[in-house]
């Protein structure tokens, strides 16, 4: 398993990006330890590897013999709680996401099994019905909702917490660190700033409690091993919010594959499981709106969470500062 000099690696947009693994002894370390916990589980790597280099995070497919691959995944220190989130998930939701071989909480190193087919990988290969996206909306927000009494605990793993009522700390946060925003886009988010916080106060009474955002999920942050099932990954931009902020991303990519059209029916399937405890329909689509709008803070955010001395930083805080401009958009529900 050692490092080959002549080993493909996945830069994507980024090919200056500067990640750890250009260090040679913090392969060797990391290296180093996918072989010991692969042969506690009586594994040993064969064959070689793939790596994608993101400043955001270090993968490395590791072919295994006599089974499927695994990945190892580094985060850096803004979302180095994924490697403990990804531990505790499976013992609340095991329905729902992967259990991890092994996980270093203090490096936020993470070793996974491989989960199948990304959904992405399915759509190009077969004509899917929107039926599949409203199947998998509803399954979320039923890990969502088995969630909620953990929030608490989520938050002490160490993911980050953006309940309605502390997002706009979270706004004055973003921005006063972007240095991407023009003077006429700051002037305008300034002065959105009251509307932002009544669209907080409302949210944050709409009744229905926080539980774990994960803040980007689209086809490929999912697996669909089966027709019907699907086990959700990557919670690196992930916190702890309006459980609703999760269905602008997913909404949004089924919307560019099948119109418009297929929105109210995304929106209702997934907000089936929160139905009940007295909140009316109309209460519930109320918050959907909200929480479409304030999602663009958590993806903002997200855009910041980088390995130090990474490099094509001015790139991502203008994806920030775009982010953040979708506060002015009006929600397609």
């Amino acid at each position: 398993m050692g490092h080959d000099a002549s080993l493909a690696v996945d830069r994507g947009r980024y090919q200056d990006a500067r990640t750890p693994w250009d260090q040679e002894a913090w392969r060797t370390v990391a290296l180093g330890w996918v072989h010991d916990r692969l042969a506690a589980h009586g594994l040993r790597a064969s064959g070689p590897l793939r790596v994608r280099l993101r400043p955001w995070s270090v993968l490395v497919r590791v072919p295994v013999a006599g089974r499927e691959a695994v990945w190892f995944k580094a985060n850096p220190p803004a979302s180095g709680f994924e490697a403990a989130l990804t531990a505790a998930l499976p013992r609340w939701v095991p329905e729902h996401v992967l259990e991890p071989l092994s996980v270093d909480t203090g490096r936020g190193w993470s070793l996974l099994p491989d989960g199948g087919d990304l959904f992405r990988t399915v759509l190009e290969r077969t004509a899917v019905e929107p039926r599949a996206w409203e199947s998998l909306l509803g399954q979320y927000a039923s890990m969502q909702c088995a969630l909620v009494p953990h929030a608490r605990e989520i938050v002490r793993l160490g993911v980050p917490s953006a309940r309605p009522a502390e997002l706009p700390e979270v706004f004055d946060k973003l921005l006063v660190d972007n240095a991407a925003l023009r003077p006429d886009e700051r002037a305008r988010l300034d002065a959105l700033r009251p509307r932002l916080m009544d669209w907080c106060t409302e949210l944050a009474a709409s009744g229905v409690p926080d539980s774990l955002d994960h803040a980007d999920l689209h086809d490929g942050q999912l697996f669909r091993p089966e027709p019907g099932r699907y086990t959700f990954f990557d919670w690196g931009d992930a916190s702890v919010s309006h459980p609703f902020c999760s269905l602008h991303v997913t909404a949004r990519r089924a919307c560019e594959r099948y119109g418009p059209e297929v929105l109210p029916r995304l929106r209702d399937a997934y907000l089936e499981p929160w139905t009940g405890a007295g909140r009316t329909a109309e209460e519930l689509r109320r918050a959907v709106r909200l929480a479409w709008r304030l999602s663009a803070l958590g993806r903002a955010r997200a855009w910041g969470g980088l390995f130090p001395a990474a490099t094509g930083t001015a790139l991502l805080a203008g994806q920030s500062a775009r982010s953040l401009m979708e506060l002015f958009e009006e929600p397609l529900l």
